[in-house]
């Protein structure tokens, strides 16, 4: 008898001892120790208090009738959705899990919202149990519809000390240490499991984006390498499978394999150009998977790198290929930078050694080619280079911003984009925030940000956002007429730019021409309906943006009052981050004290 027809032989007997197995195992769920720690173990305590209901079910000799096994039916499903939930993230990547923490918030309501549903269904006046154990059911049930709807409080610190560690290179070791201790990596054998678990999710649910695996990753190497800091006796053997020691050096990160995240012994390339250690891309493919894990692009034939020294690079083929950047015709131009685009986005030898090689005062003269393919080629070459922090500064001293921003503004779709692309990532670099906006990048980003492919779109408000920390950029953006286009986003729910555009519109509305530009755009309904049905950083930001415009200002004060906005900021002042919390309390202290207009 399959377990979804439980009413084939003896109905009562099957459900309920199915039930009570399915408790049994949640209730012995192993403790959880990192960031989804509250809401597992609230789902597990409620779940435990069940029980009794069916150890006294099951002591019944009462058969069950059609209401009663079709609300302990929807209570199995119920049941199992949980199960699944606490194993994946048992099992799962805590790194993973802590930057998916809003999606997995939203997978534990939903489960916490079925029990409730499944739990409302069961009419327990018809089950043969004890008044104490109905009123133990009846209080759960209470407890169970309390939690519906209410997401678990979001945790400031951790997702700043995410960003951080992220975005830094070499982040505060203070910042190391709380994410080791709230992710509960600890040591080298909590690493090894990590490890394991990224490379078991890759595998067995079909890969991770591209750029999330990425950042995991990232994080990840950060980790073992404080980790071991912290315990420089680490047991050699352990340290040399793969987990980086104090002392050793550096792993490139192309030389690890984005399944495994582990140096590769035996790398071999598929057809999308990605490189992974033999023995993790062959699990894959003999799991049934035809795709690429990390492009996600179908695979066709794949191929092993004979023998490649992997702390080296073909500098015989690239100095060839340099050679037709500056004396070759049109034709051999284009194909040479081409193909150095392709070699600098492989891996970060690479990369060092097409800019060693002297490529980059060459590839920048061909970002103004008359001909838009070796145009386009030309600037995404530049585009992969400049992952490697050295080869920035090069990029920039050869005097590429200002031919940057040229093919942005006038190059073809996929050379805007990249463009955009590269001058976000120059803008890593502060200085070079400054010399970028002087170029007359931000008019040009704006014109992709409000006409680009979607794709563009993103490339622009990246780098908008990017560059718009530096102050002068943010009058620059304004005057430019950025607020138009966000605004127009931010009341497109389904356009896919709501986050991109409350992101810049906070750092903007901090300016005073900011603000004035944003007042003028009738943001308050929008700015309220954010604040009080968006994700939790969009309700920070739209916060941020209200509290600007509202701080001194007794007509948008008035304004929002009118809109009821109290209700809402005093929902989000209870509920909302640290950051959306001070935002929310301050304009409602306000709102306090505005007068309210006289109606004539």
């Amino acid at each position: 008898m399959g377990p979804n027809h439980p009413m084939e032989d003896d109905p009562k007997d099957t459900l309920v001892s199915q039930l009570a197995v399915a408790i049994k195992e949640i209730s012995g769920s192993p403790e959880c120790q990192n960031s989804s720690k509250k809401m597992y173990n609230n789902l597990v305590r409620r779940v435990k208090l069940l029980s009794p209901l069916f150890e006294e079910l099951k002591d019944s000799e009462e058969e069950l009738g059609l209401d009663e096994v079709r609300g302990l039916e929807s209570l199995k499903v119920a049941l199992d959705s949980a199960r699944e939930i606490l194993r994946s993230i048992n099992e799962g990547s805590k790194v993973f899990q802590a930057l998916q923490r809003d999606k997995i918030a939203a997978d534990f309501l939903q489960v916490t919202d079925q029990i409730e549903e499944a739990l409302s269904q069961i009419p327990y006046d018809k089950l043969d149990i004890s008044e104490e154990v109905r009123e133990q059911i009846e209080l759960v049930h209470a407890q169970f519809k309390r939690a519906r709807g209410r997401l678990d409080s979001p945790d400031p610190l951790l997702e700043m000390d995410l960003a951080t560690a992220q975005k830094e290179k070499d982040p505060d070791p203070a910042i190391l240490k709380r994410l080791s201790e709230k992710l509960n990596i600890r040591n080298m054998n909590d690493l090894k499991k990590e490890s394991l678990a990224i490379h078991d999710m890759v595998i067995s649910c079909g890969g991770v984006p591209g750029d999330c695996l990425e950042v995991v990753s990232f994080l990840l190497r950060k980790l073992k390498n404080f980790v071991a800091n912290e315990n420089p006796d680490t047991d050699t053997s352990v340290v040399e499978k793969g987990l980086i020691k104090h002392r050793s050096p550096v792993i490139p990160d192309d030389f690890r394999c984005p399944i495994s995240l582990e140096l590769m012994k035996d790398p071999v390339i598929v057809s999308t150009g990605q490189t992974y250690e033999r023995s993790c891309i062959q699990k894959w493919l003999d799991a049934g998977h035809k795709t690429c894990p990390k492009t996600q692009h179908t695979l066709e034939l794949w191929k092993q790198e004979n023998g490649r020294q992997w702390s080296d690079c073909d500098r015989v083929a690239i100095n060839a290929l340099i050679h037709k950047l500056a004396i070759g015709n049109q034709e051999q131009q284009r194909a040479a930078a081409g193909e150095l685009r392709l070699l600098a986005k492989r891996n970060a030898d690479n990369r060092v050694c097409i800019a060693e090689a002297g490529a980059i005062p060459l590839l920048v003269d061909l970002l103004s080619s008359t001909d838009s393919r070796t145009q386009e080629h030309a600037v995404t070459a530049l585009l992969n280079l400049s992952i490697n922090e050295a080869n920035k500064g090069t990029i920039v001293n050869a005097g590429a911003i200002p031919d940057i921003v040229d093919v942005l503004k006038n190059g073809c779709i996929e050379a805007r984009e990249n463009a955009a692309a590269t001058l976000f990532s120059l803008s890593v670099v502060d200085e070079n925030k400054v010399a970028i906006g002087a170029a007359g990048a931000i008019p040009a980003l704006i014109d992709l940000l409000s006409q680009g492919t979607p794709r563009g779109k993103k490339d622009a408000a990246t780098a908008i956002f990017n560059l718009s920390i530096y102050q002068g950029n943010k009058v620059r953006a304004v005057r430019a007429g950025i607020v138009v286009p966000l605004m127009r986003f931010l009341k497109d729910a389904g356009g896919g730019m709501v986050d991109e555009s409350l992101a810049i519109l906070a750092i903007l509305a901090s300016h005073p021409e900011g603000k004035s530009a944003i007042g003028q755009s009738d943001p308050i309904p929008v700015l309220l309906e954010v604040i009080r049905t968006g994700s939790p950083r969009n309700r920070e930001n739209a916060a941020a943006v209200l509290w600007s415009l509202c701080t001194g200002d007794a007509h948008y004060l008035s304004i929002a009052r009118e809109l009821g906005a109290e209700e809402a900021l005093k929902e989000l002042s209870e509920n909302g981050t640290d950051r959306a919390k001070r935002k929310a309390g301050s304009v409602l202290e306000q709102l306090q004290h505005v007068d309210v207009p006289v109606q004539p």
